[in-house]
């Protein structure tokens, strides 16, 4: 009989081993939709904030304004409850529970009230002995709680790793990945496998977490503040040599939460983090108050052109160019293509704070835009066109501090007629490169 049990196991991890691969066809573009932890964060005094309780009022009041104020119409569609949903404890049958009192009509109902408008639903999770608010973890309990997330019909599915050892998360996060394929439930998998890895002194091996995870924390969580989005900014900058590539259609980095329309970004800040975001290939998640945003913030989230950045169905992941005395470049390929020559995302980013706008001029060959067939160049915050111009020629902007310029530089198929360069004119930003004969005496 010990025998048998033995052969049974070894039969089970051989199993599970070659079938780590998450193939589950999902998230092709970056996932976009609402999320409750930054902005709500584990609110649960329902009594006394019953508006801000993380309970099923606020996840079918947020659903609803996602849909009536337009998000969904740009592409949000995940509905994304976070930490703190549960019950202190599993139920006499050892399944997950949602508190009754937050959730009293449970989270299958929930799932079906969000799936009824249109869009979808997203939970959390923890690959621990706990959540890191303390409730019950999915250790011990992995596939029970996979195929509990396919009966209350979960589209997506968190998994944050407190309270467990790093070491083991290489073989914990794909055994939970395998039992959520096995319930035939497509669900996209957000692993934090990673960020916890790195800051426990280990090397993440990226090569499975891309086979496993749709997407995945590199870093940490964000928090409502300028200095926390710079950080996040700094260190897929310093780091992209090592992560940008790891980011394709149906896996993506993930630098957490947007922020836009809280207390701790300006306006100009807010414009920024969108454009990295999008610049980055990154899940947009909303993490705001829908009820009471300003309009041009939600402007920004809305933001078709920029979104559309974000969703390139390319999937590359964008970098940084460029960096010296608190200005930055950053760009990223994308559609259309034309000749092997792509299309650009550029965002020329101010980290400077001395109170007036930086002139940023540089060449689009300078940036790698070499097409001879010339570029359009449109601004994709205030709708300027500057026109086809090419690869010699100077595009100067004028960015705010801590603020943003973005465009898109899209690949023309046609050669520009005859002359390259354009004559100066003092009302625009684009200026032609100067040359020797420029400066000889005639």
């Amino acid at each position: 009989m010990a025998a048998f049990q033995w052969i049974t196991a070894l039969t089970v991890f051989q199993l599970l081993t070659s079938c780590f691969c998450l193939e589950n066809g999902l998230a092709r573009t970056p996932p976009m939709g609402w999320l409750s932890w930054e902005r709500f964060r584990c609110n649960t005094d329902c009594k006394n904030d019953p508006d801000n309780c993380i309970s099923e009022k606020l996840f079918r009041t947020m659903t609803d304004l996602v849909i009536s104020e337009g998000y969904a119409a740009v592409g949000y569609e995940y509905i994304n409850v976070d930490d703190c949903w549960l019950d202190f404890s599993r139920s006499y049958n050892g399944r997950l529970q949602p508190d009754a009192k937050r959730f009293p009509r449970g989270m299958a109902d929930l799932s079906e009230y969000i799936h009824s408008r249109g869009l979808k639903f997203g939970i959390y999770e923890d690959y621990g002995n706990f959540t890191c608010a303390g409730y019950p973890g999915i250790l011990g309990s992995l596939e029970l709680d996979a195929f509990t997330f396919a009966e209350w019909n979960v589209d997506f599915v968190k998994v944050d790793g407190c309270y467990s050892l790093p070491k083991d998360m290489d073989q914990g996060y794909s055994e939970f990945g395998y039992y959520l394929n096995k319930t035939g439930r497509p669900m996209v998998y957000s692993c934090s496998w990673p960020v916890y890895q790195t800051y426990a002194g280990l090397q993440p091996n990226y090569s499975a977490i891309t086979q496993r995870c749709n997407l995945w924390r590199n870093f940490d969580d964000i928090q409502d503040s300028w200095a926390s989005v710079e950080s996040i900014i700094d260190y897929y900058g310093d780091n992209q040599e090592i992560i940008a590539a790891n980011a394709a259609p149906g896996h993506w980095n993930d630098p957490d939460m947007l922020i836009i329309g809280n207390f701790g970004l300006s306006y100009e800040q807010c414009k920024v983090q969108m454009a990295i975001w999008a610049i980055l290939a990154a899940p947009l998640l909303m993490s705001t108050d829908l009820r009471t945003i300003r309009p041009e913030y939600k402007a920004i989230l809305q933001n078709k052109k920029i979104i559309a950045i974000d969703q390139d169905k390319l999937g590359i992941q964008g970098r940084r160019i460029y960096k010296h005395k608190g200005i930055e470049i950053w760009a990223r390929p994308v559609t259309p293509i034309f000749e092997n020559y792509f299309s650009y995302a550029l965002a020329f980013v101010n980290r400077r704070t001395d109170g007036t706008p930086s002139d940023v001029a540089v060449a689009l060959h300078e940036m790698g835009l070499l097409s001879p067939t010339g570029y359009r160049i449109q601004d994709l915050y205030e709708d300027v066109d500057y026109g086809v111009l090419s690869p010699q020629t100077k595009i100067k902007v004028k960015v705010n501090p801590t603020g943003v310029v973005i465009l898109k530089a899209e690949v023309q198929q046609n050669l520009i007629k005859q002359n390259f360069y354009k004559p100066y004119n003092p009302f625009t930003q684009v200026y032609p490169l100067r040359t020797v004969n420029d400066f000889v005496k005639k």
